[in-house]
């Protein structure tokens, strides 16, 4: 149905600059494992053996990262695993060397942290667990930092370089990952979305959790790799009051969501 598999970075979970104000609550919103509570009932067990269990947050740590790292090269690293978020974390408005990494699921944190002591660049990373708790209070101290100001001068302190990921130097595929939908929407809406691109109900696959719930997630199958290129043009753009992000994509991820939506 998807055609023939395409070359994989971070396997299309990718996001781009993950500006704290405005795309991880969202994000928050619309994946089941950012929930407040850390109950997950419901969830298949895998037999993670001594590793993540299903009902953990699937989150790990990056250490030793070369100063000048970016979102995409985390994305290289963990090619072929879906990342929900990349935080990289800052101490007085500069990179630290570390980073937070969000995957889509406790088994992808698994396989994440088999990437421990492997090379980005001449340095070699640090993968390890960490706590929910650990990713919320890097988010809480950079917004803390951003948010304080010098009383004495009355100016706010150094604004952290922006390490947006730049959509064009990643691999195509004819599948477009869509984030941010409404929980109602229909196929029809996003065959609309997408406007001149000749898409048809049949290419649009709308993501549901396993009581039926939809995941505000989409996966849509263009013609062919340079038309969903093209098709990016439409990135965070609006579907009633939602702004939709884009991102590529593969038909594996695409059938992993298909099938999961089934069970």
């Amino acid at each position: 149905m998807y055609g023939s598999r395409g070359a994989m970075l971070g396997s299309g979970g990718v996001s781009d600059g993950y500006e704290i104000g405005s795309k991880r609550p969202r994000m928050m919103e619309t994946n089941p494992y950012f929930a407040v509570s850390s109950s997950s009932s419901g969830y298949q067990s895998y037999g993670y053996g001594s590793g993540y269990q299903p009902s953990a947050f699937p989150v790990v740590r990056l250490r030793g990262l070369p100063f000048d790292c970016t979102d995409v090269d985390i994305f290289k690293f963990f090619a072929g695993l879906d990342i929900v978020d990349v935080f990289l974390v800052t101490k007085n408005g500069r990179f630290s060397g570390e980073a937070f990494v969000v995957f889509a699921s406790p088994m992808q944190a698994e396989f994440g942290l088999q990437r421990d002591r492997q090379n980005m660049g001449r340095r070699y990373v640090e993968v390890f667990k960490c706590k929910k708790q650990d990713y919320y209070h890097a988010i809480a101290a950079e917004l803390h930092y951003e948010s304080s100001y010098d009383d004495y001068r009355g100016t706010p302190p150094p604004s952290r370089p922006k390490r947006s990921l730049d959509k064009d130097k990643l691999e195509y595929t004819e599948v477009l990952k869509l984030r941010g939908l409404p929980y109602s929407v229909k196929k029809s809406e996003i065959v609309k979305f997408f406007g001149d691109f000749n898409l048809t109900d049949d290419k649009v696959h709308i993501g549901y959790r396993h009581d039926g719930k939809a995941t505000g997630e989409a996966f849509v199958e263009f013609a062919s790799p340079d038309e969903a290129k093209r098709a990016m043009c439409r990135d965070n753009k609006l579907i009633g009051t939602r702004y939709i992000e884009l991102f590529p994509s593969t038909p594996d991820e695409a059938r992993r969501a298909e099938s999961r939506s089934r069970q």
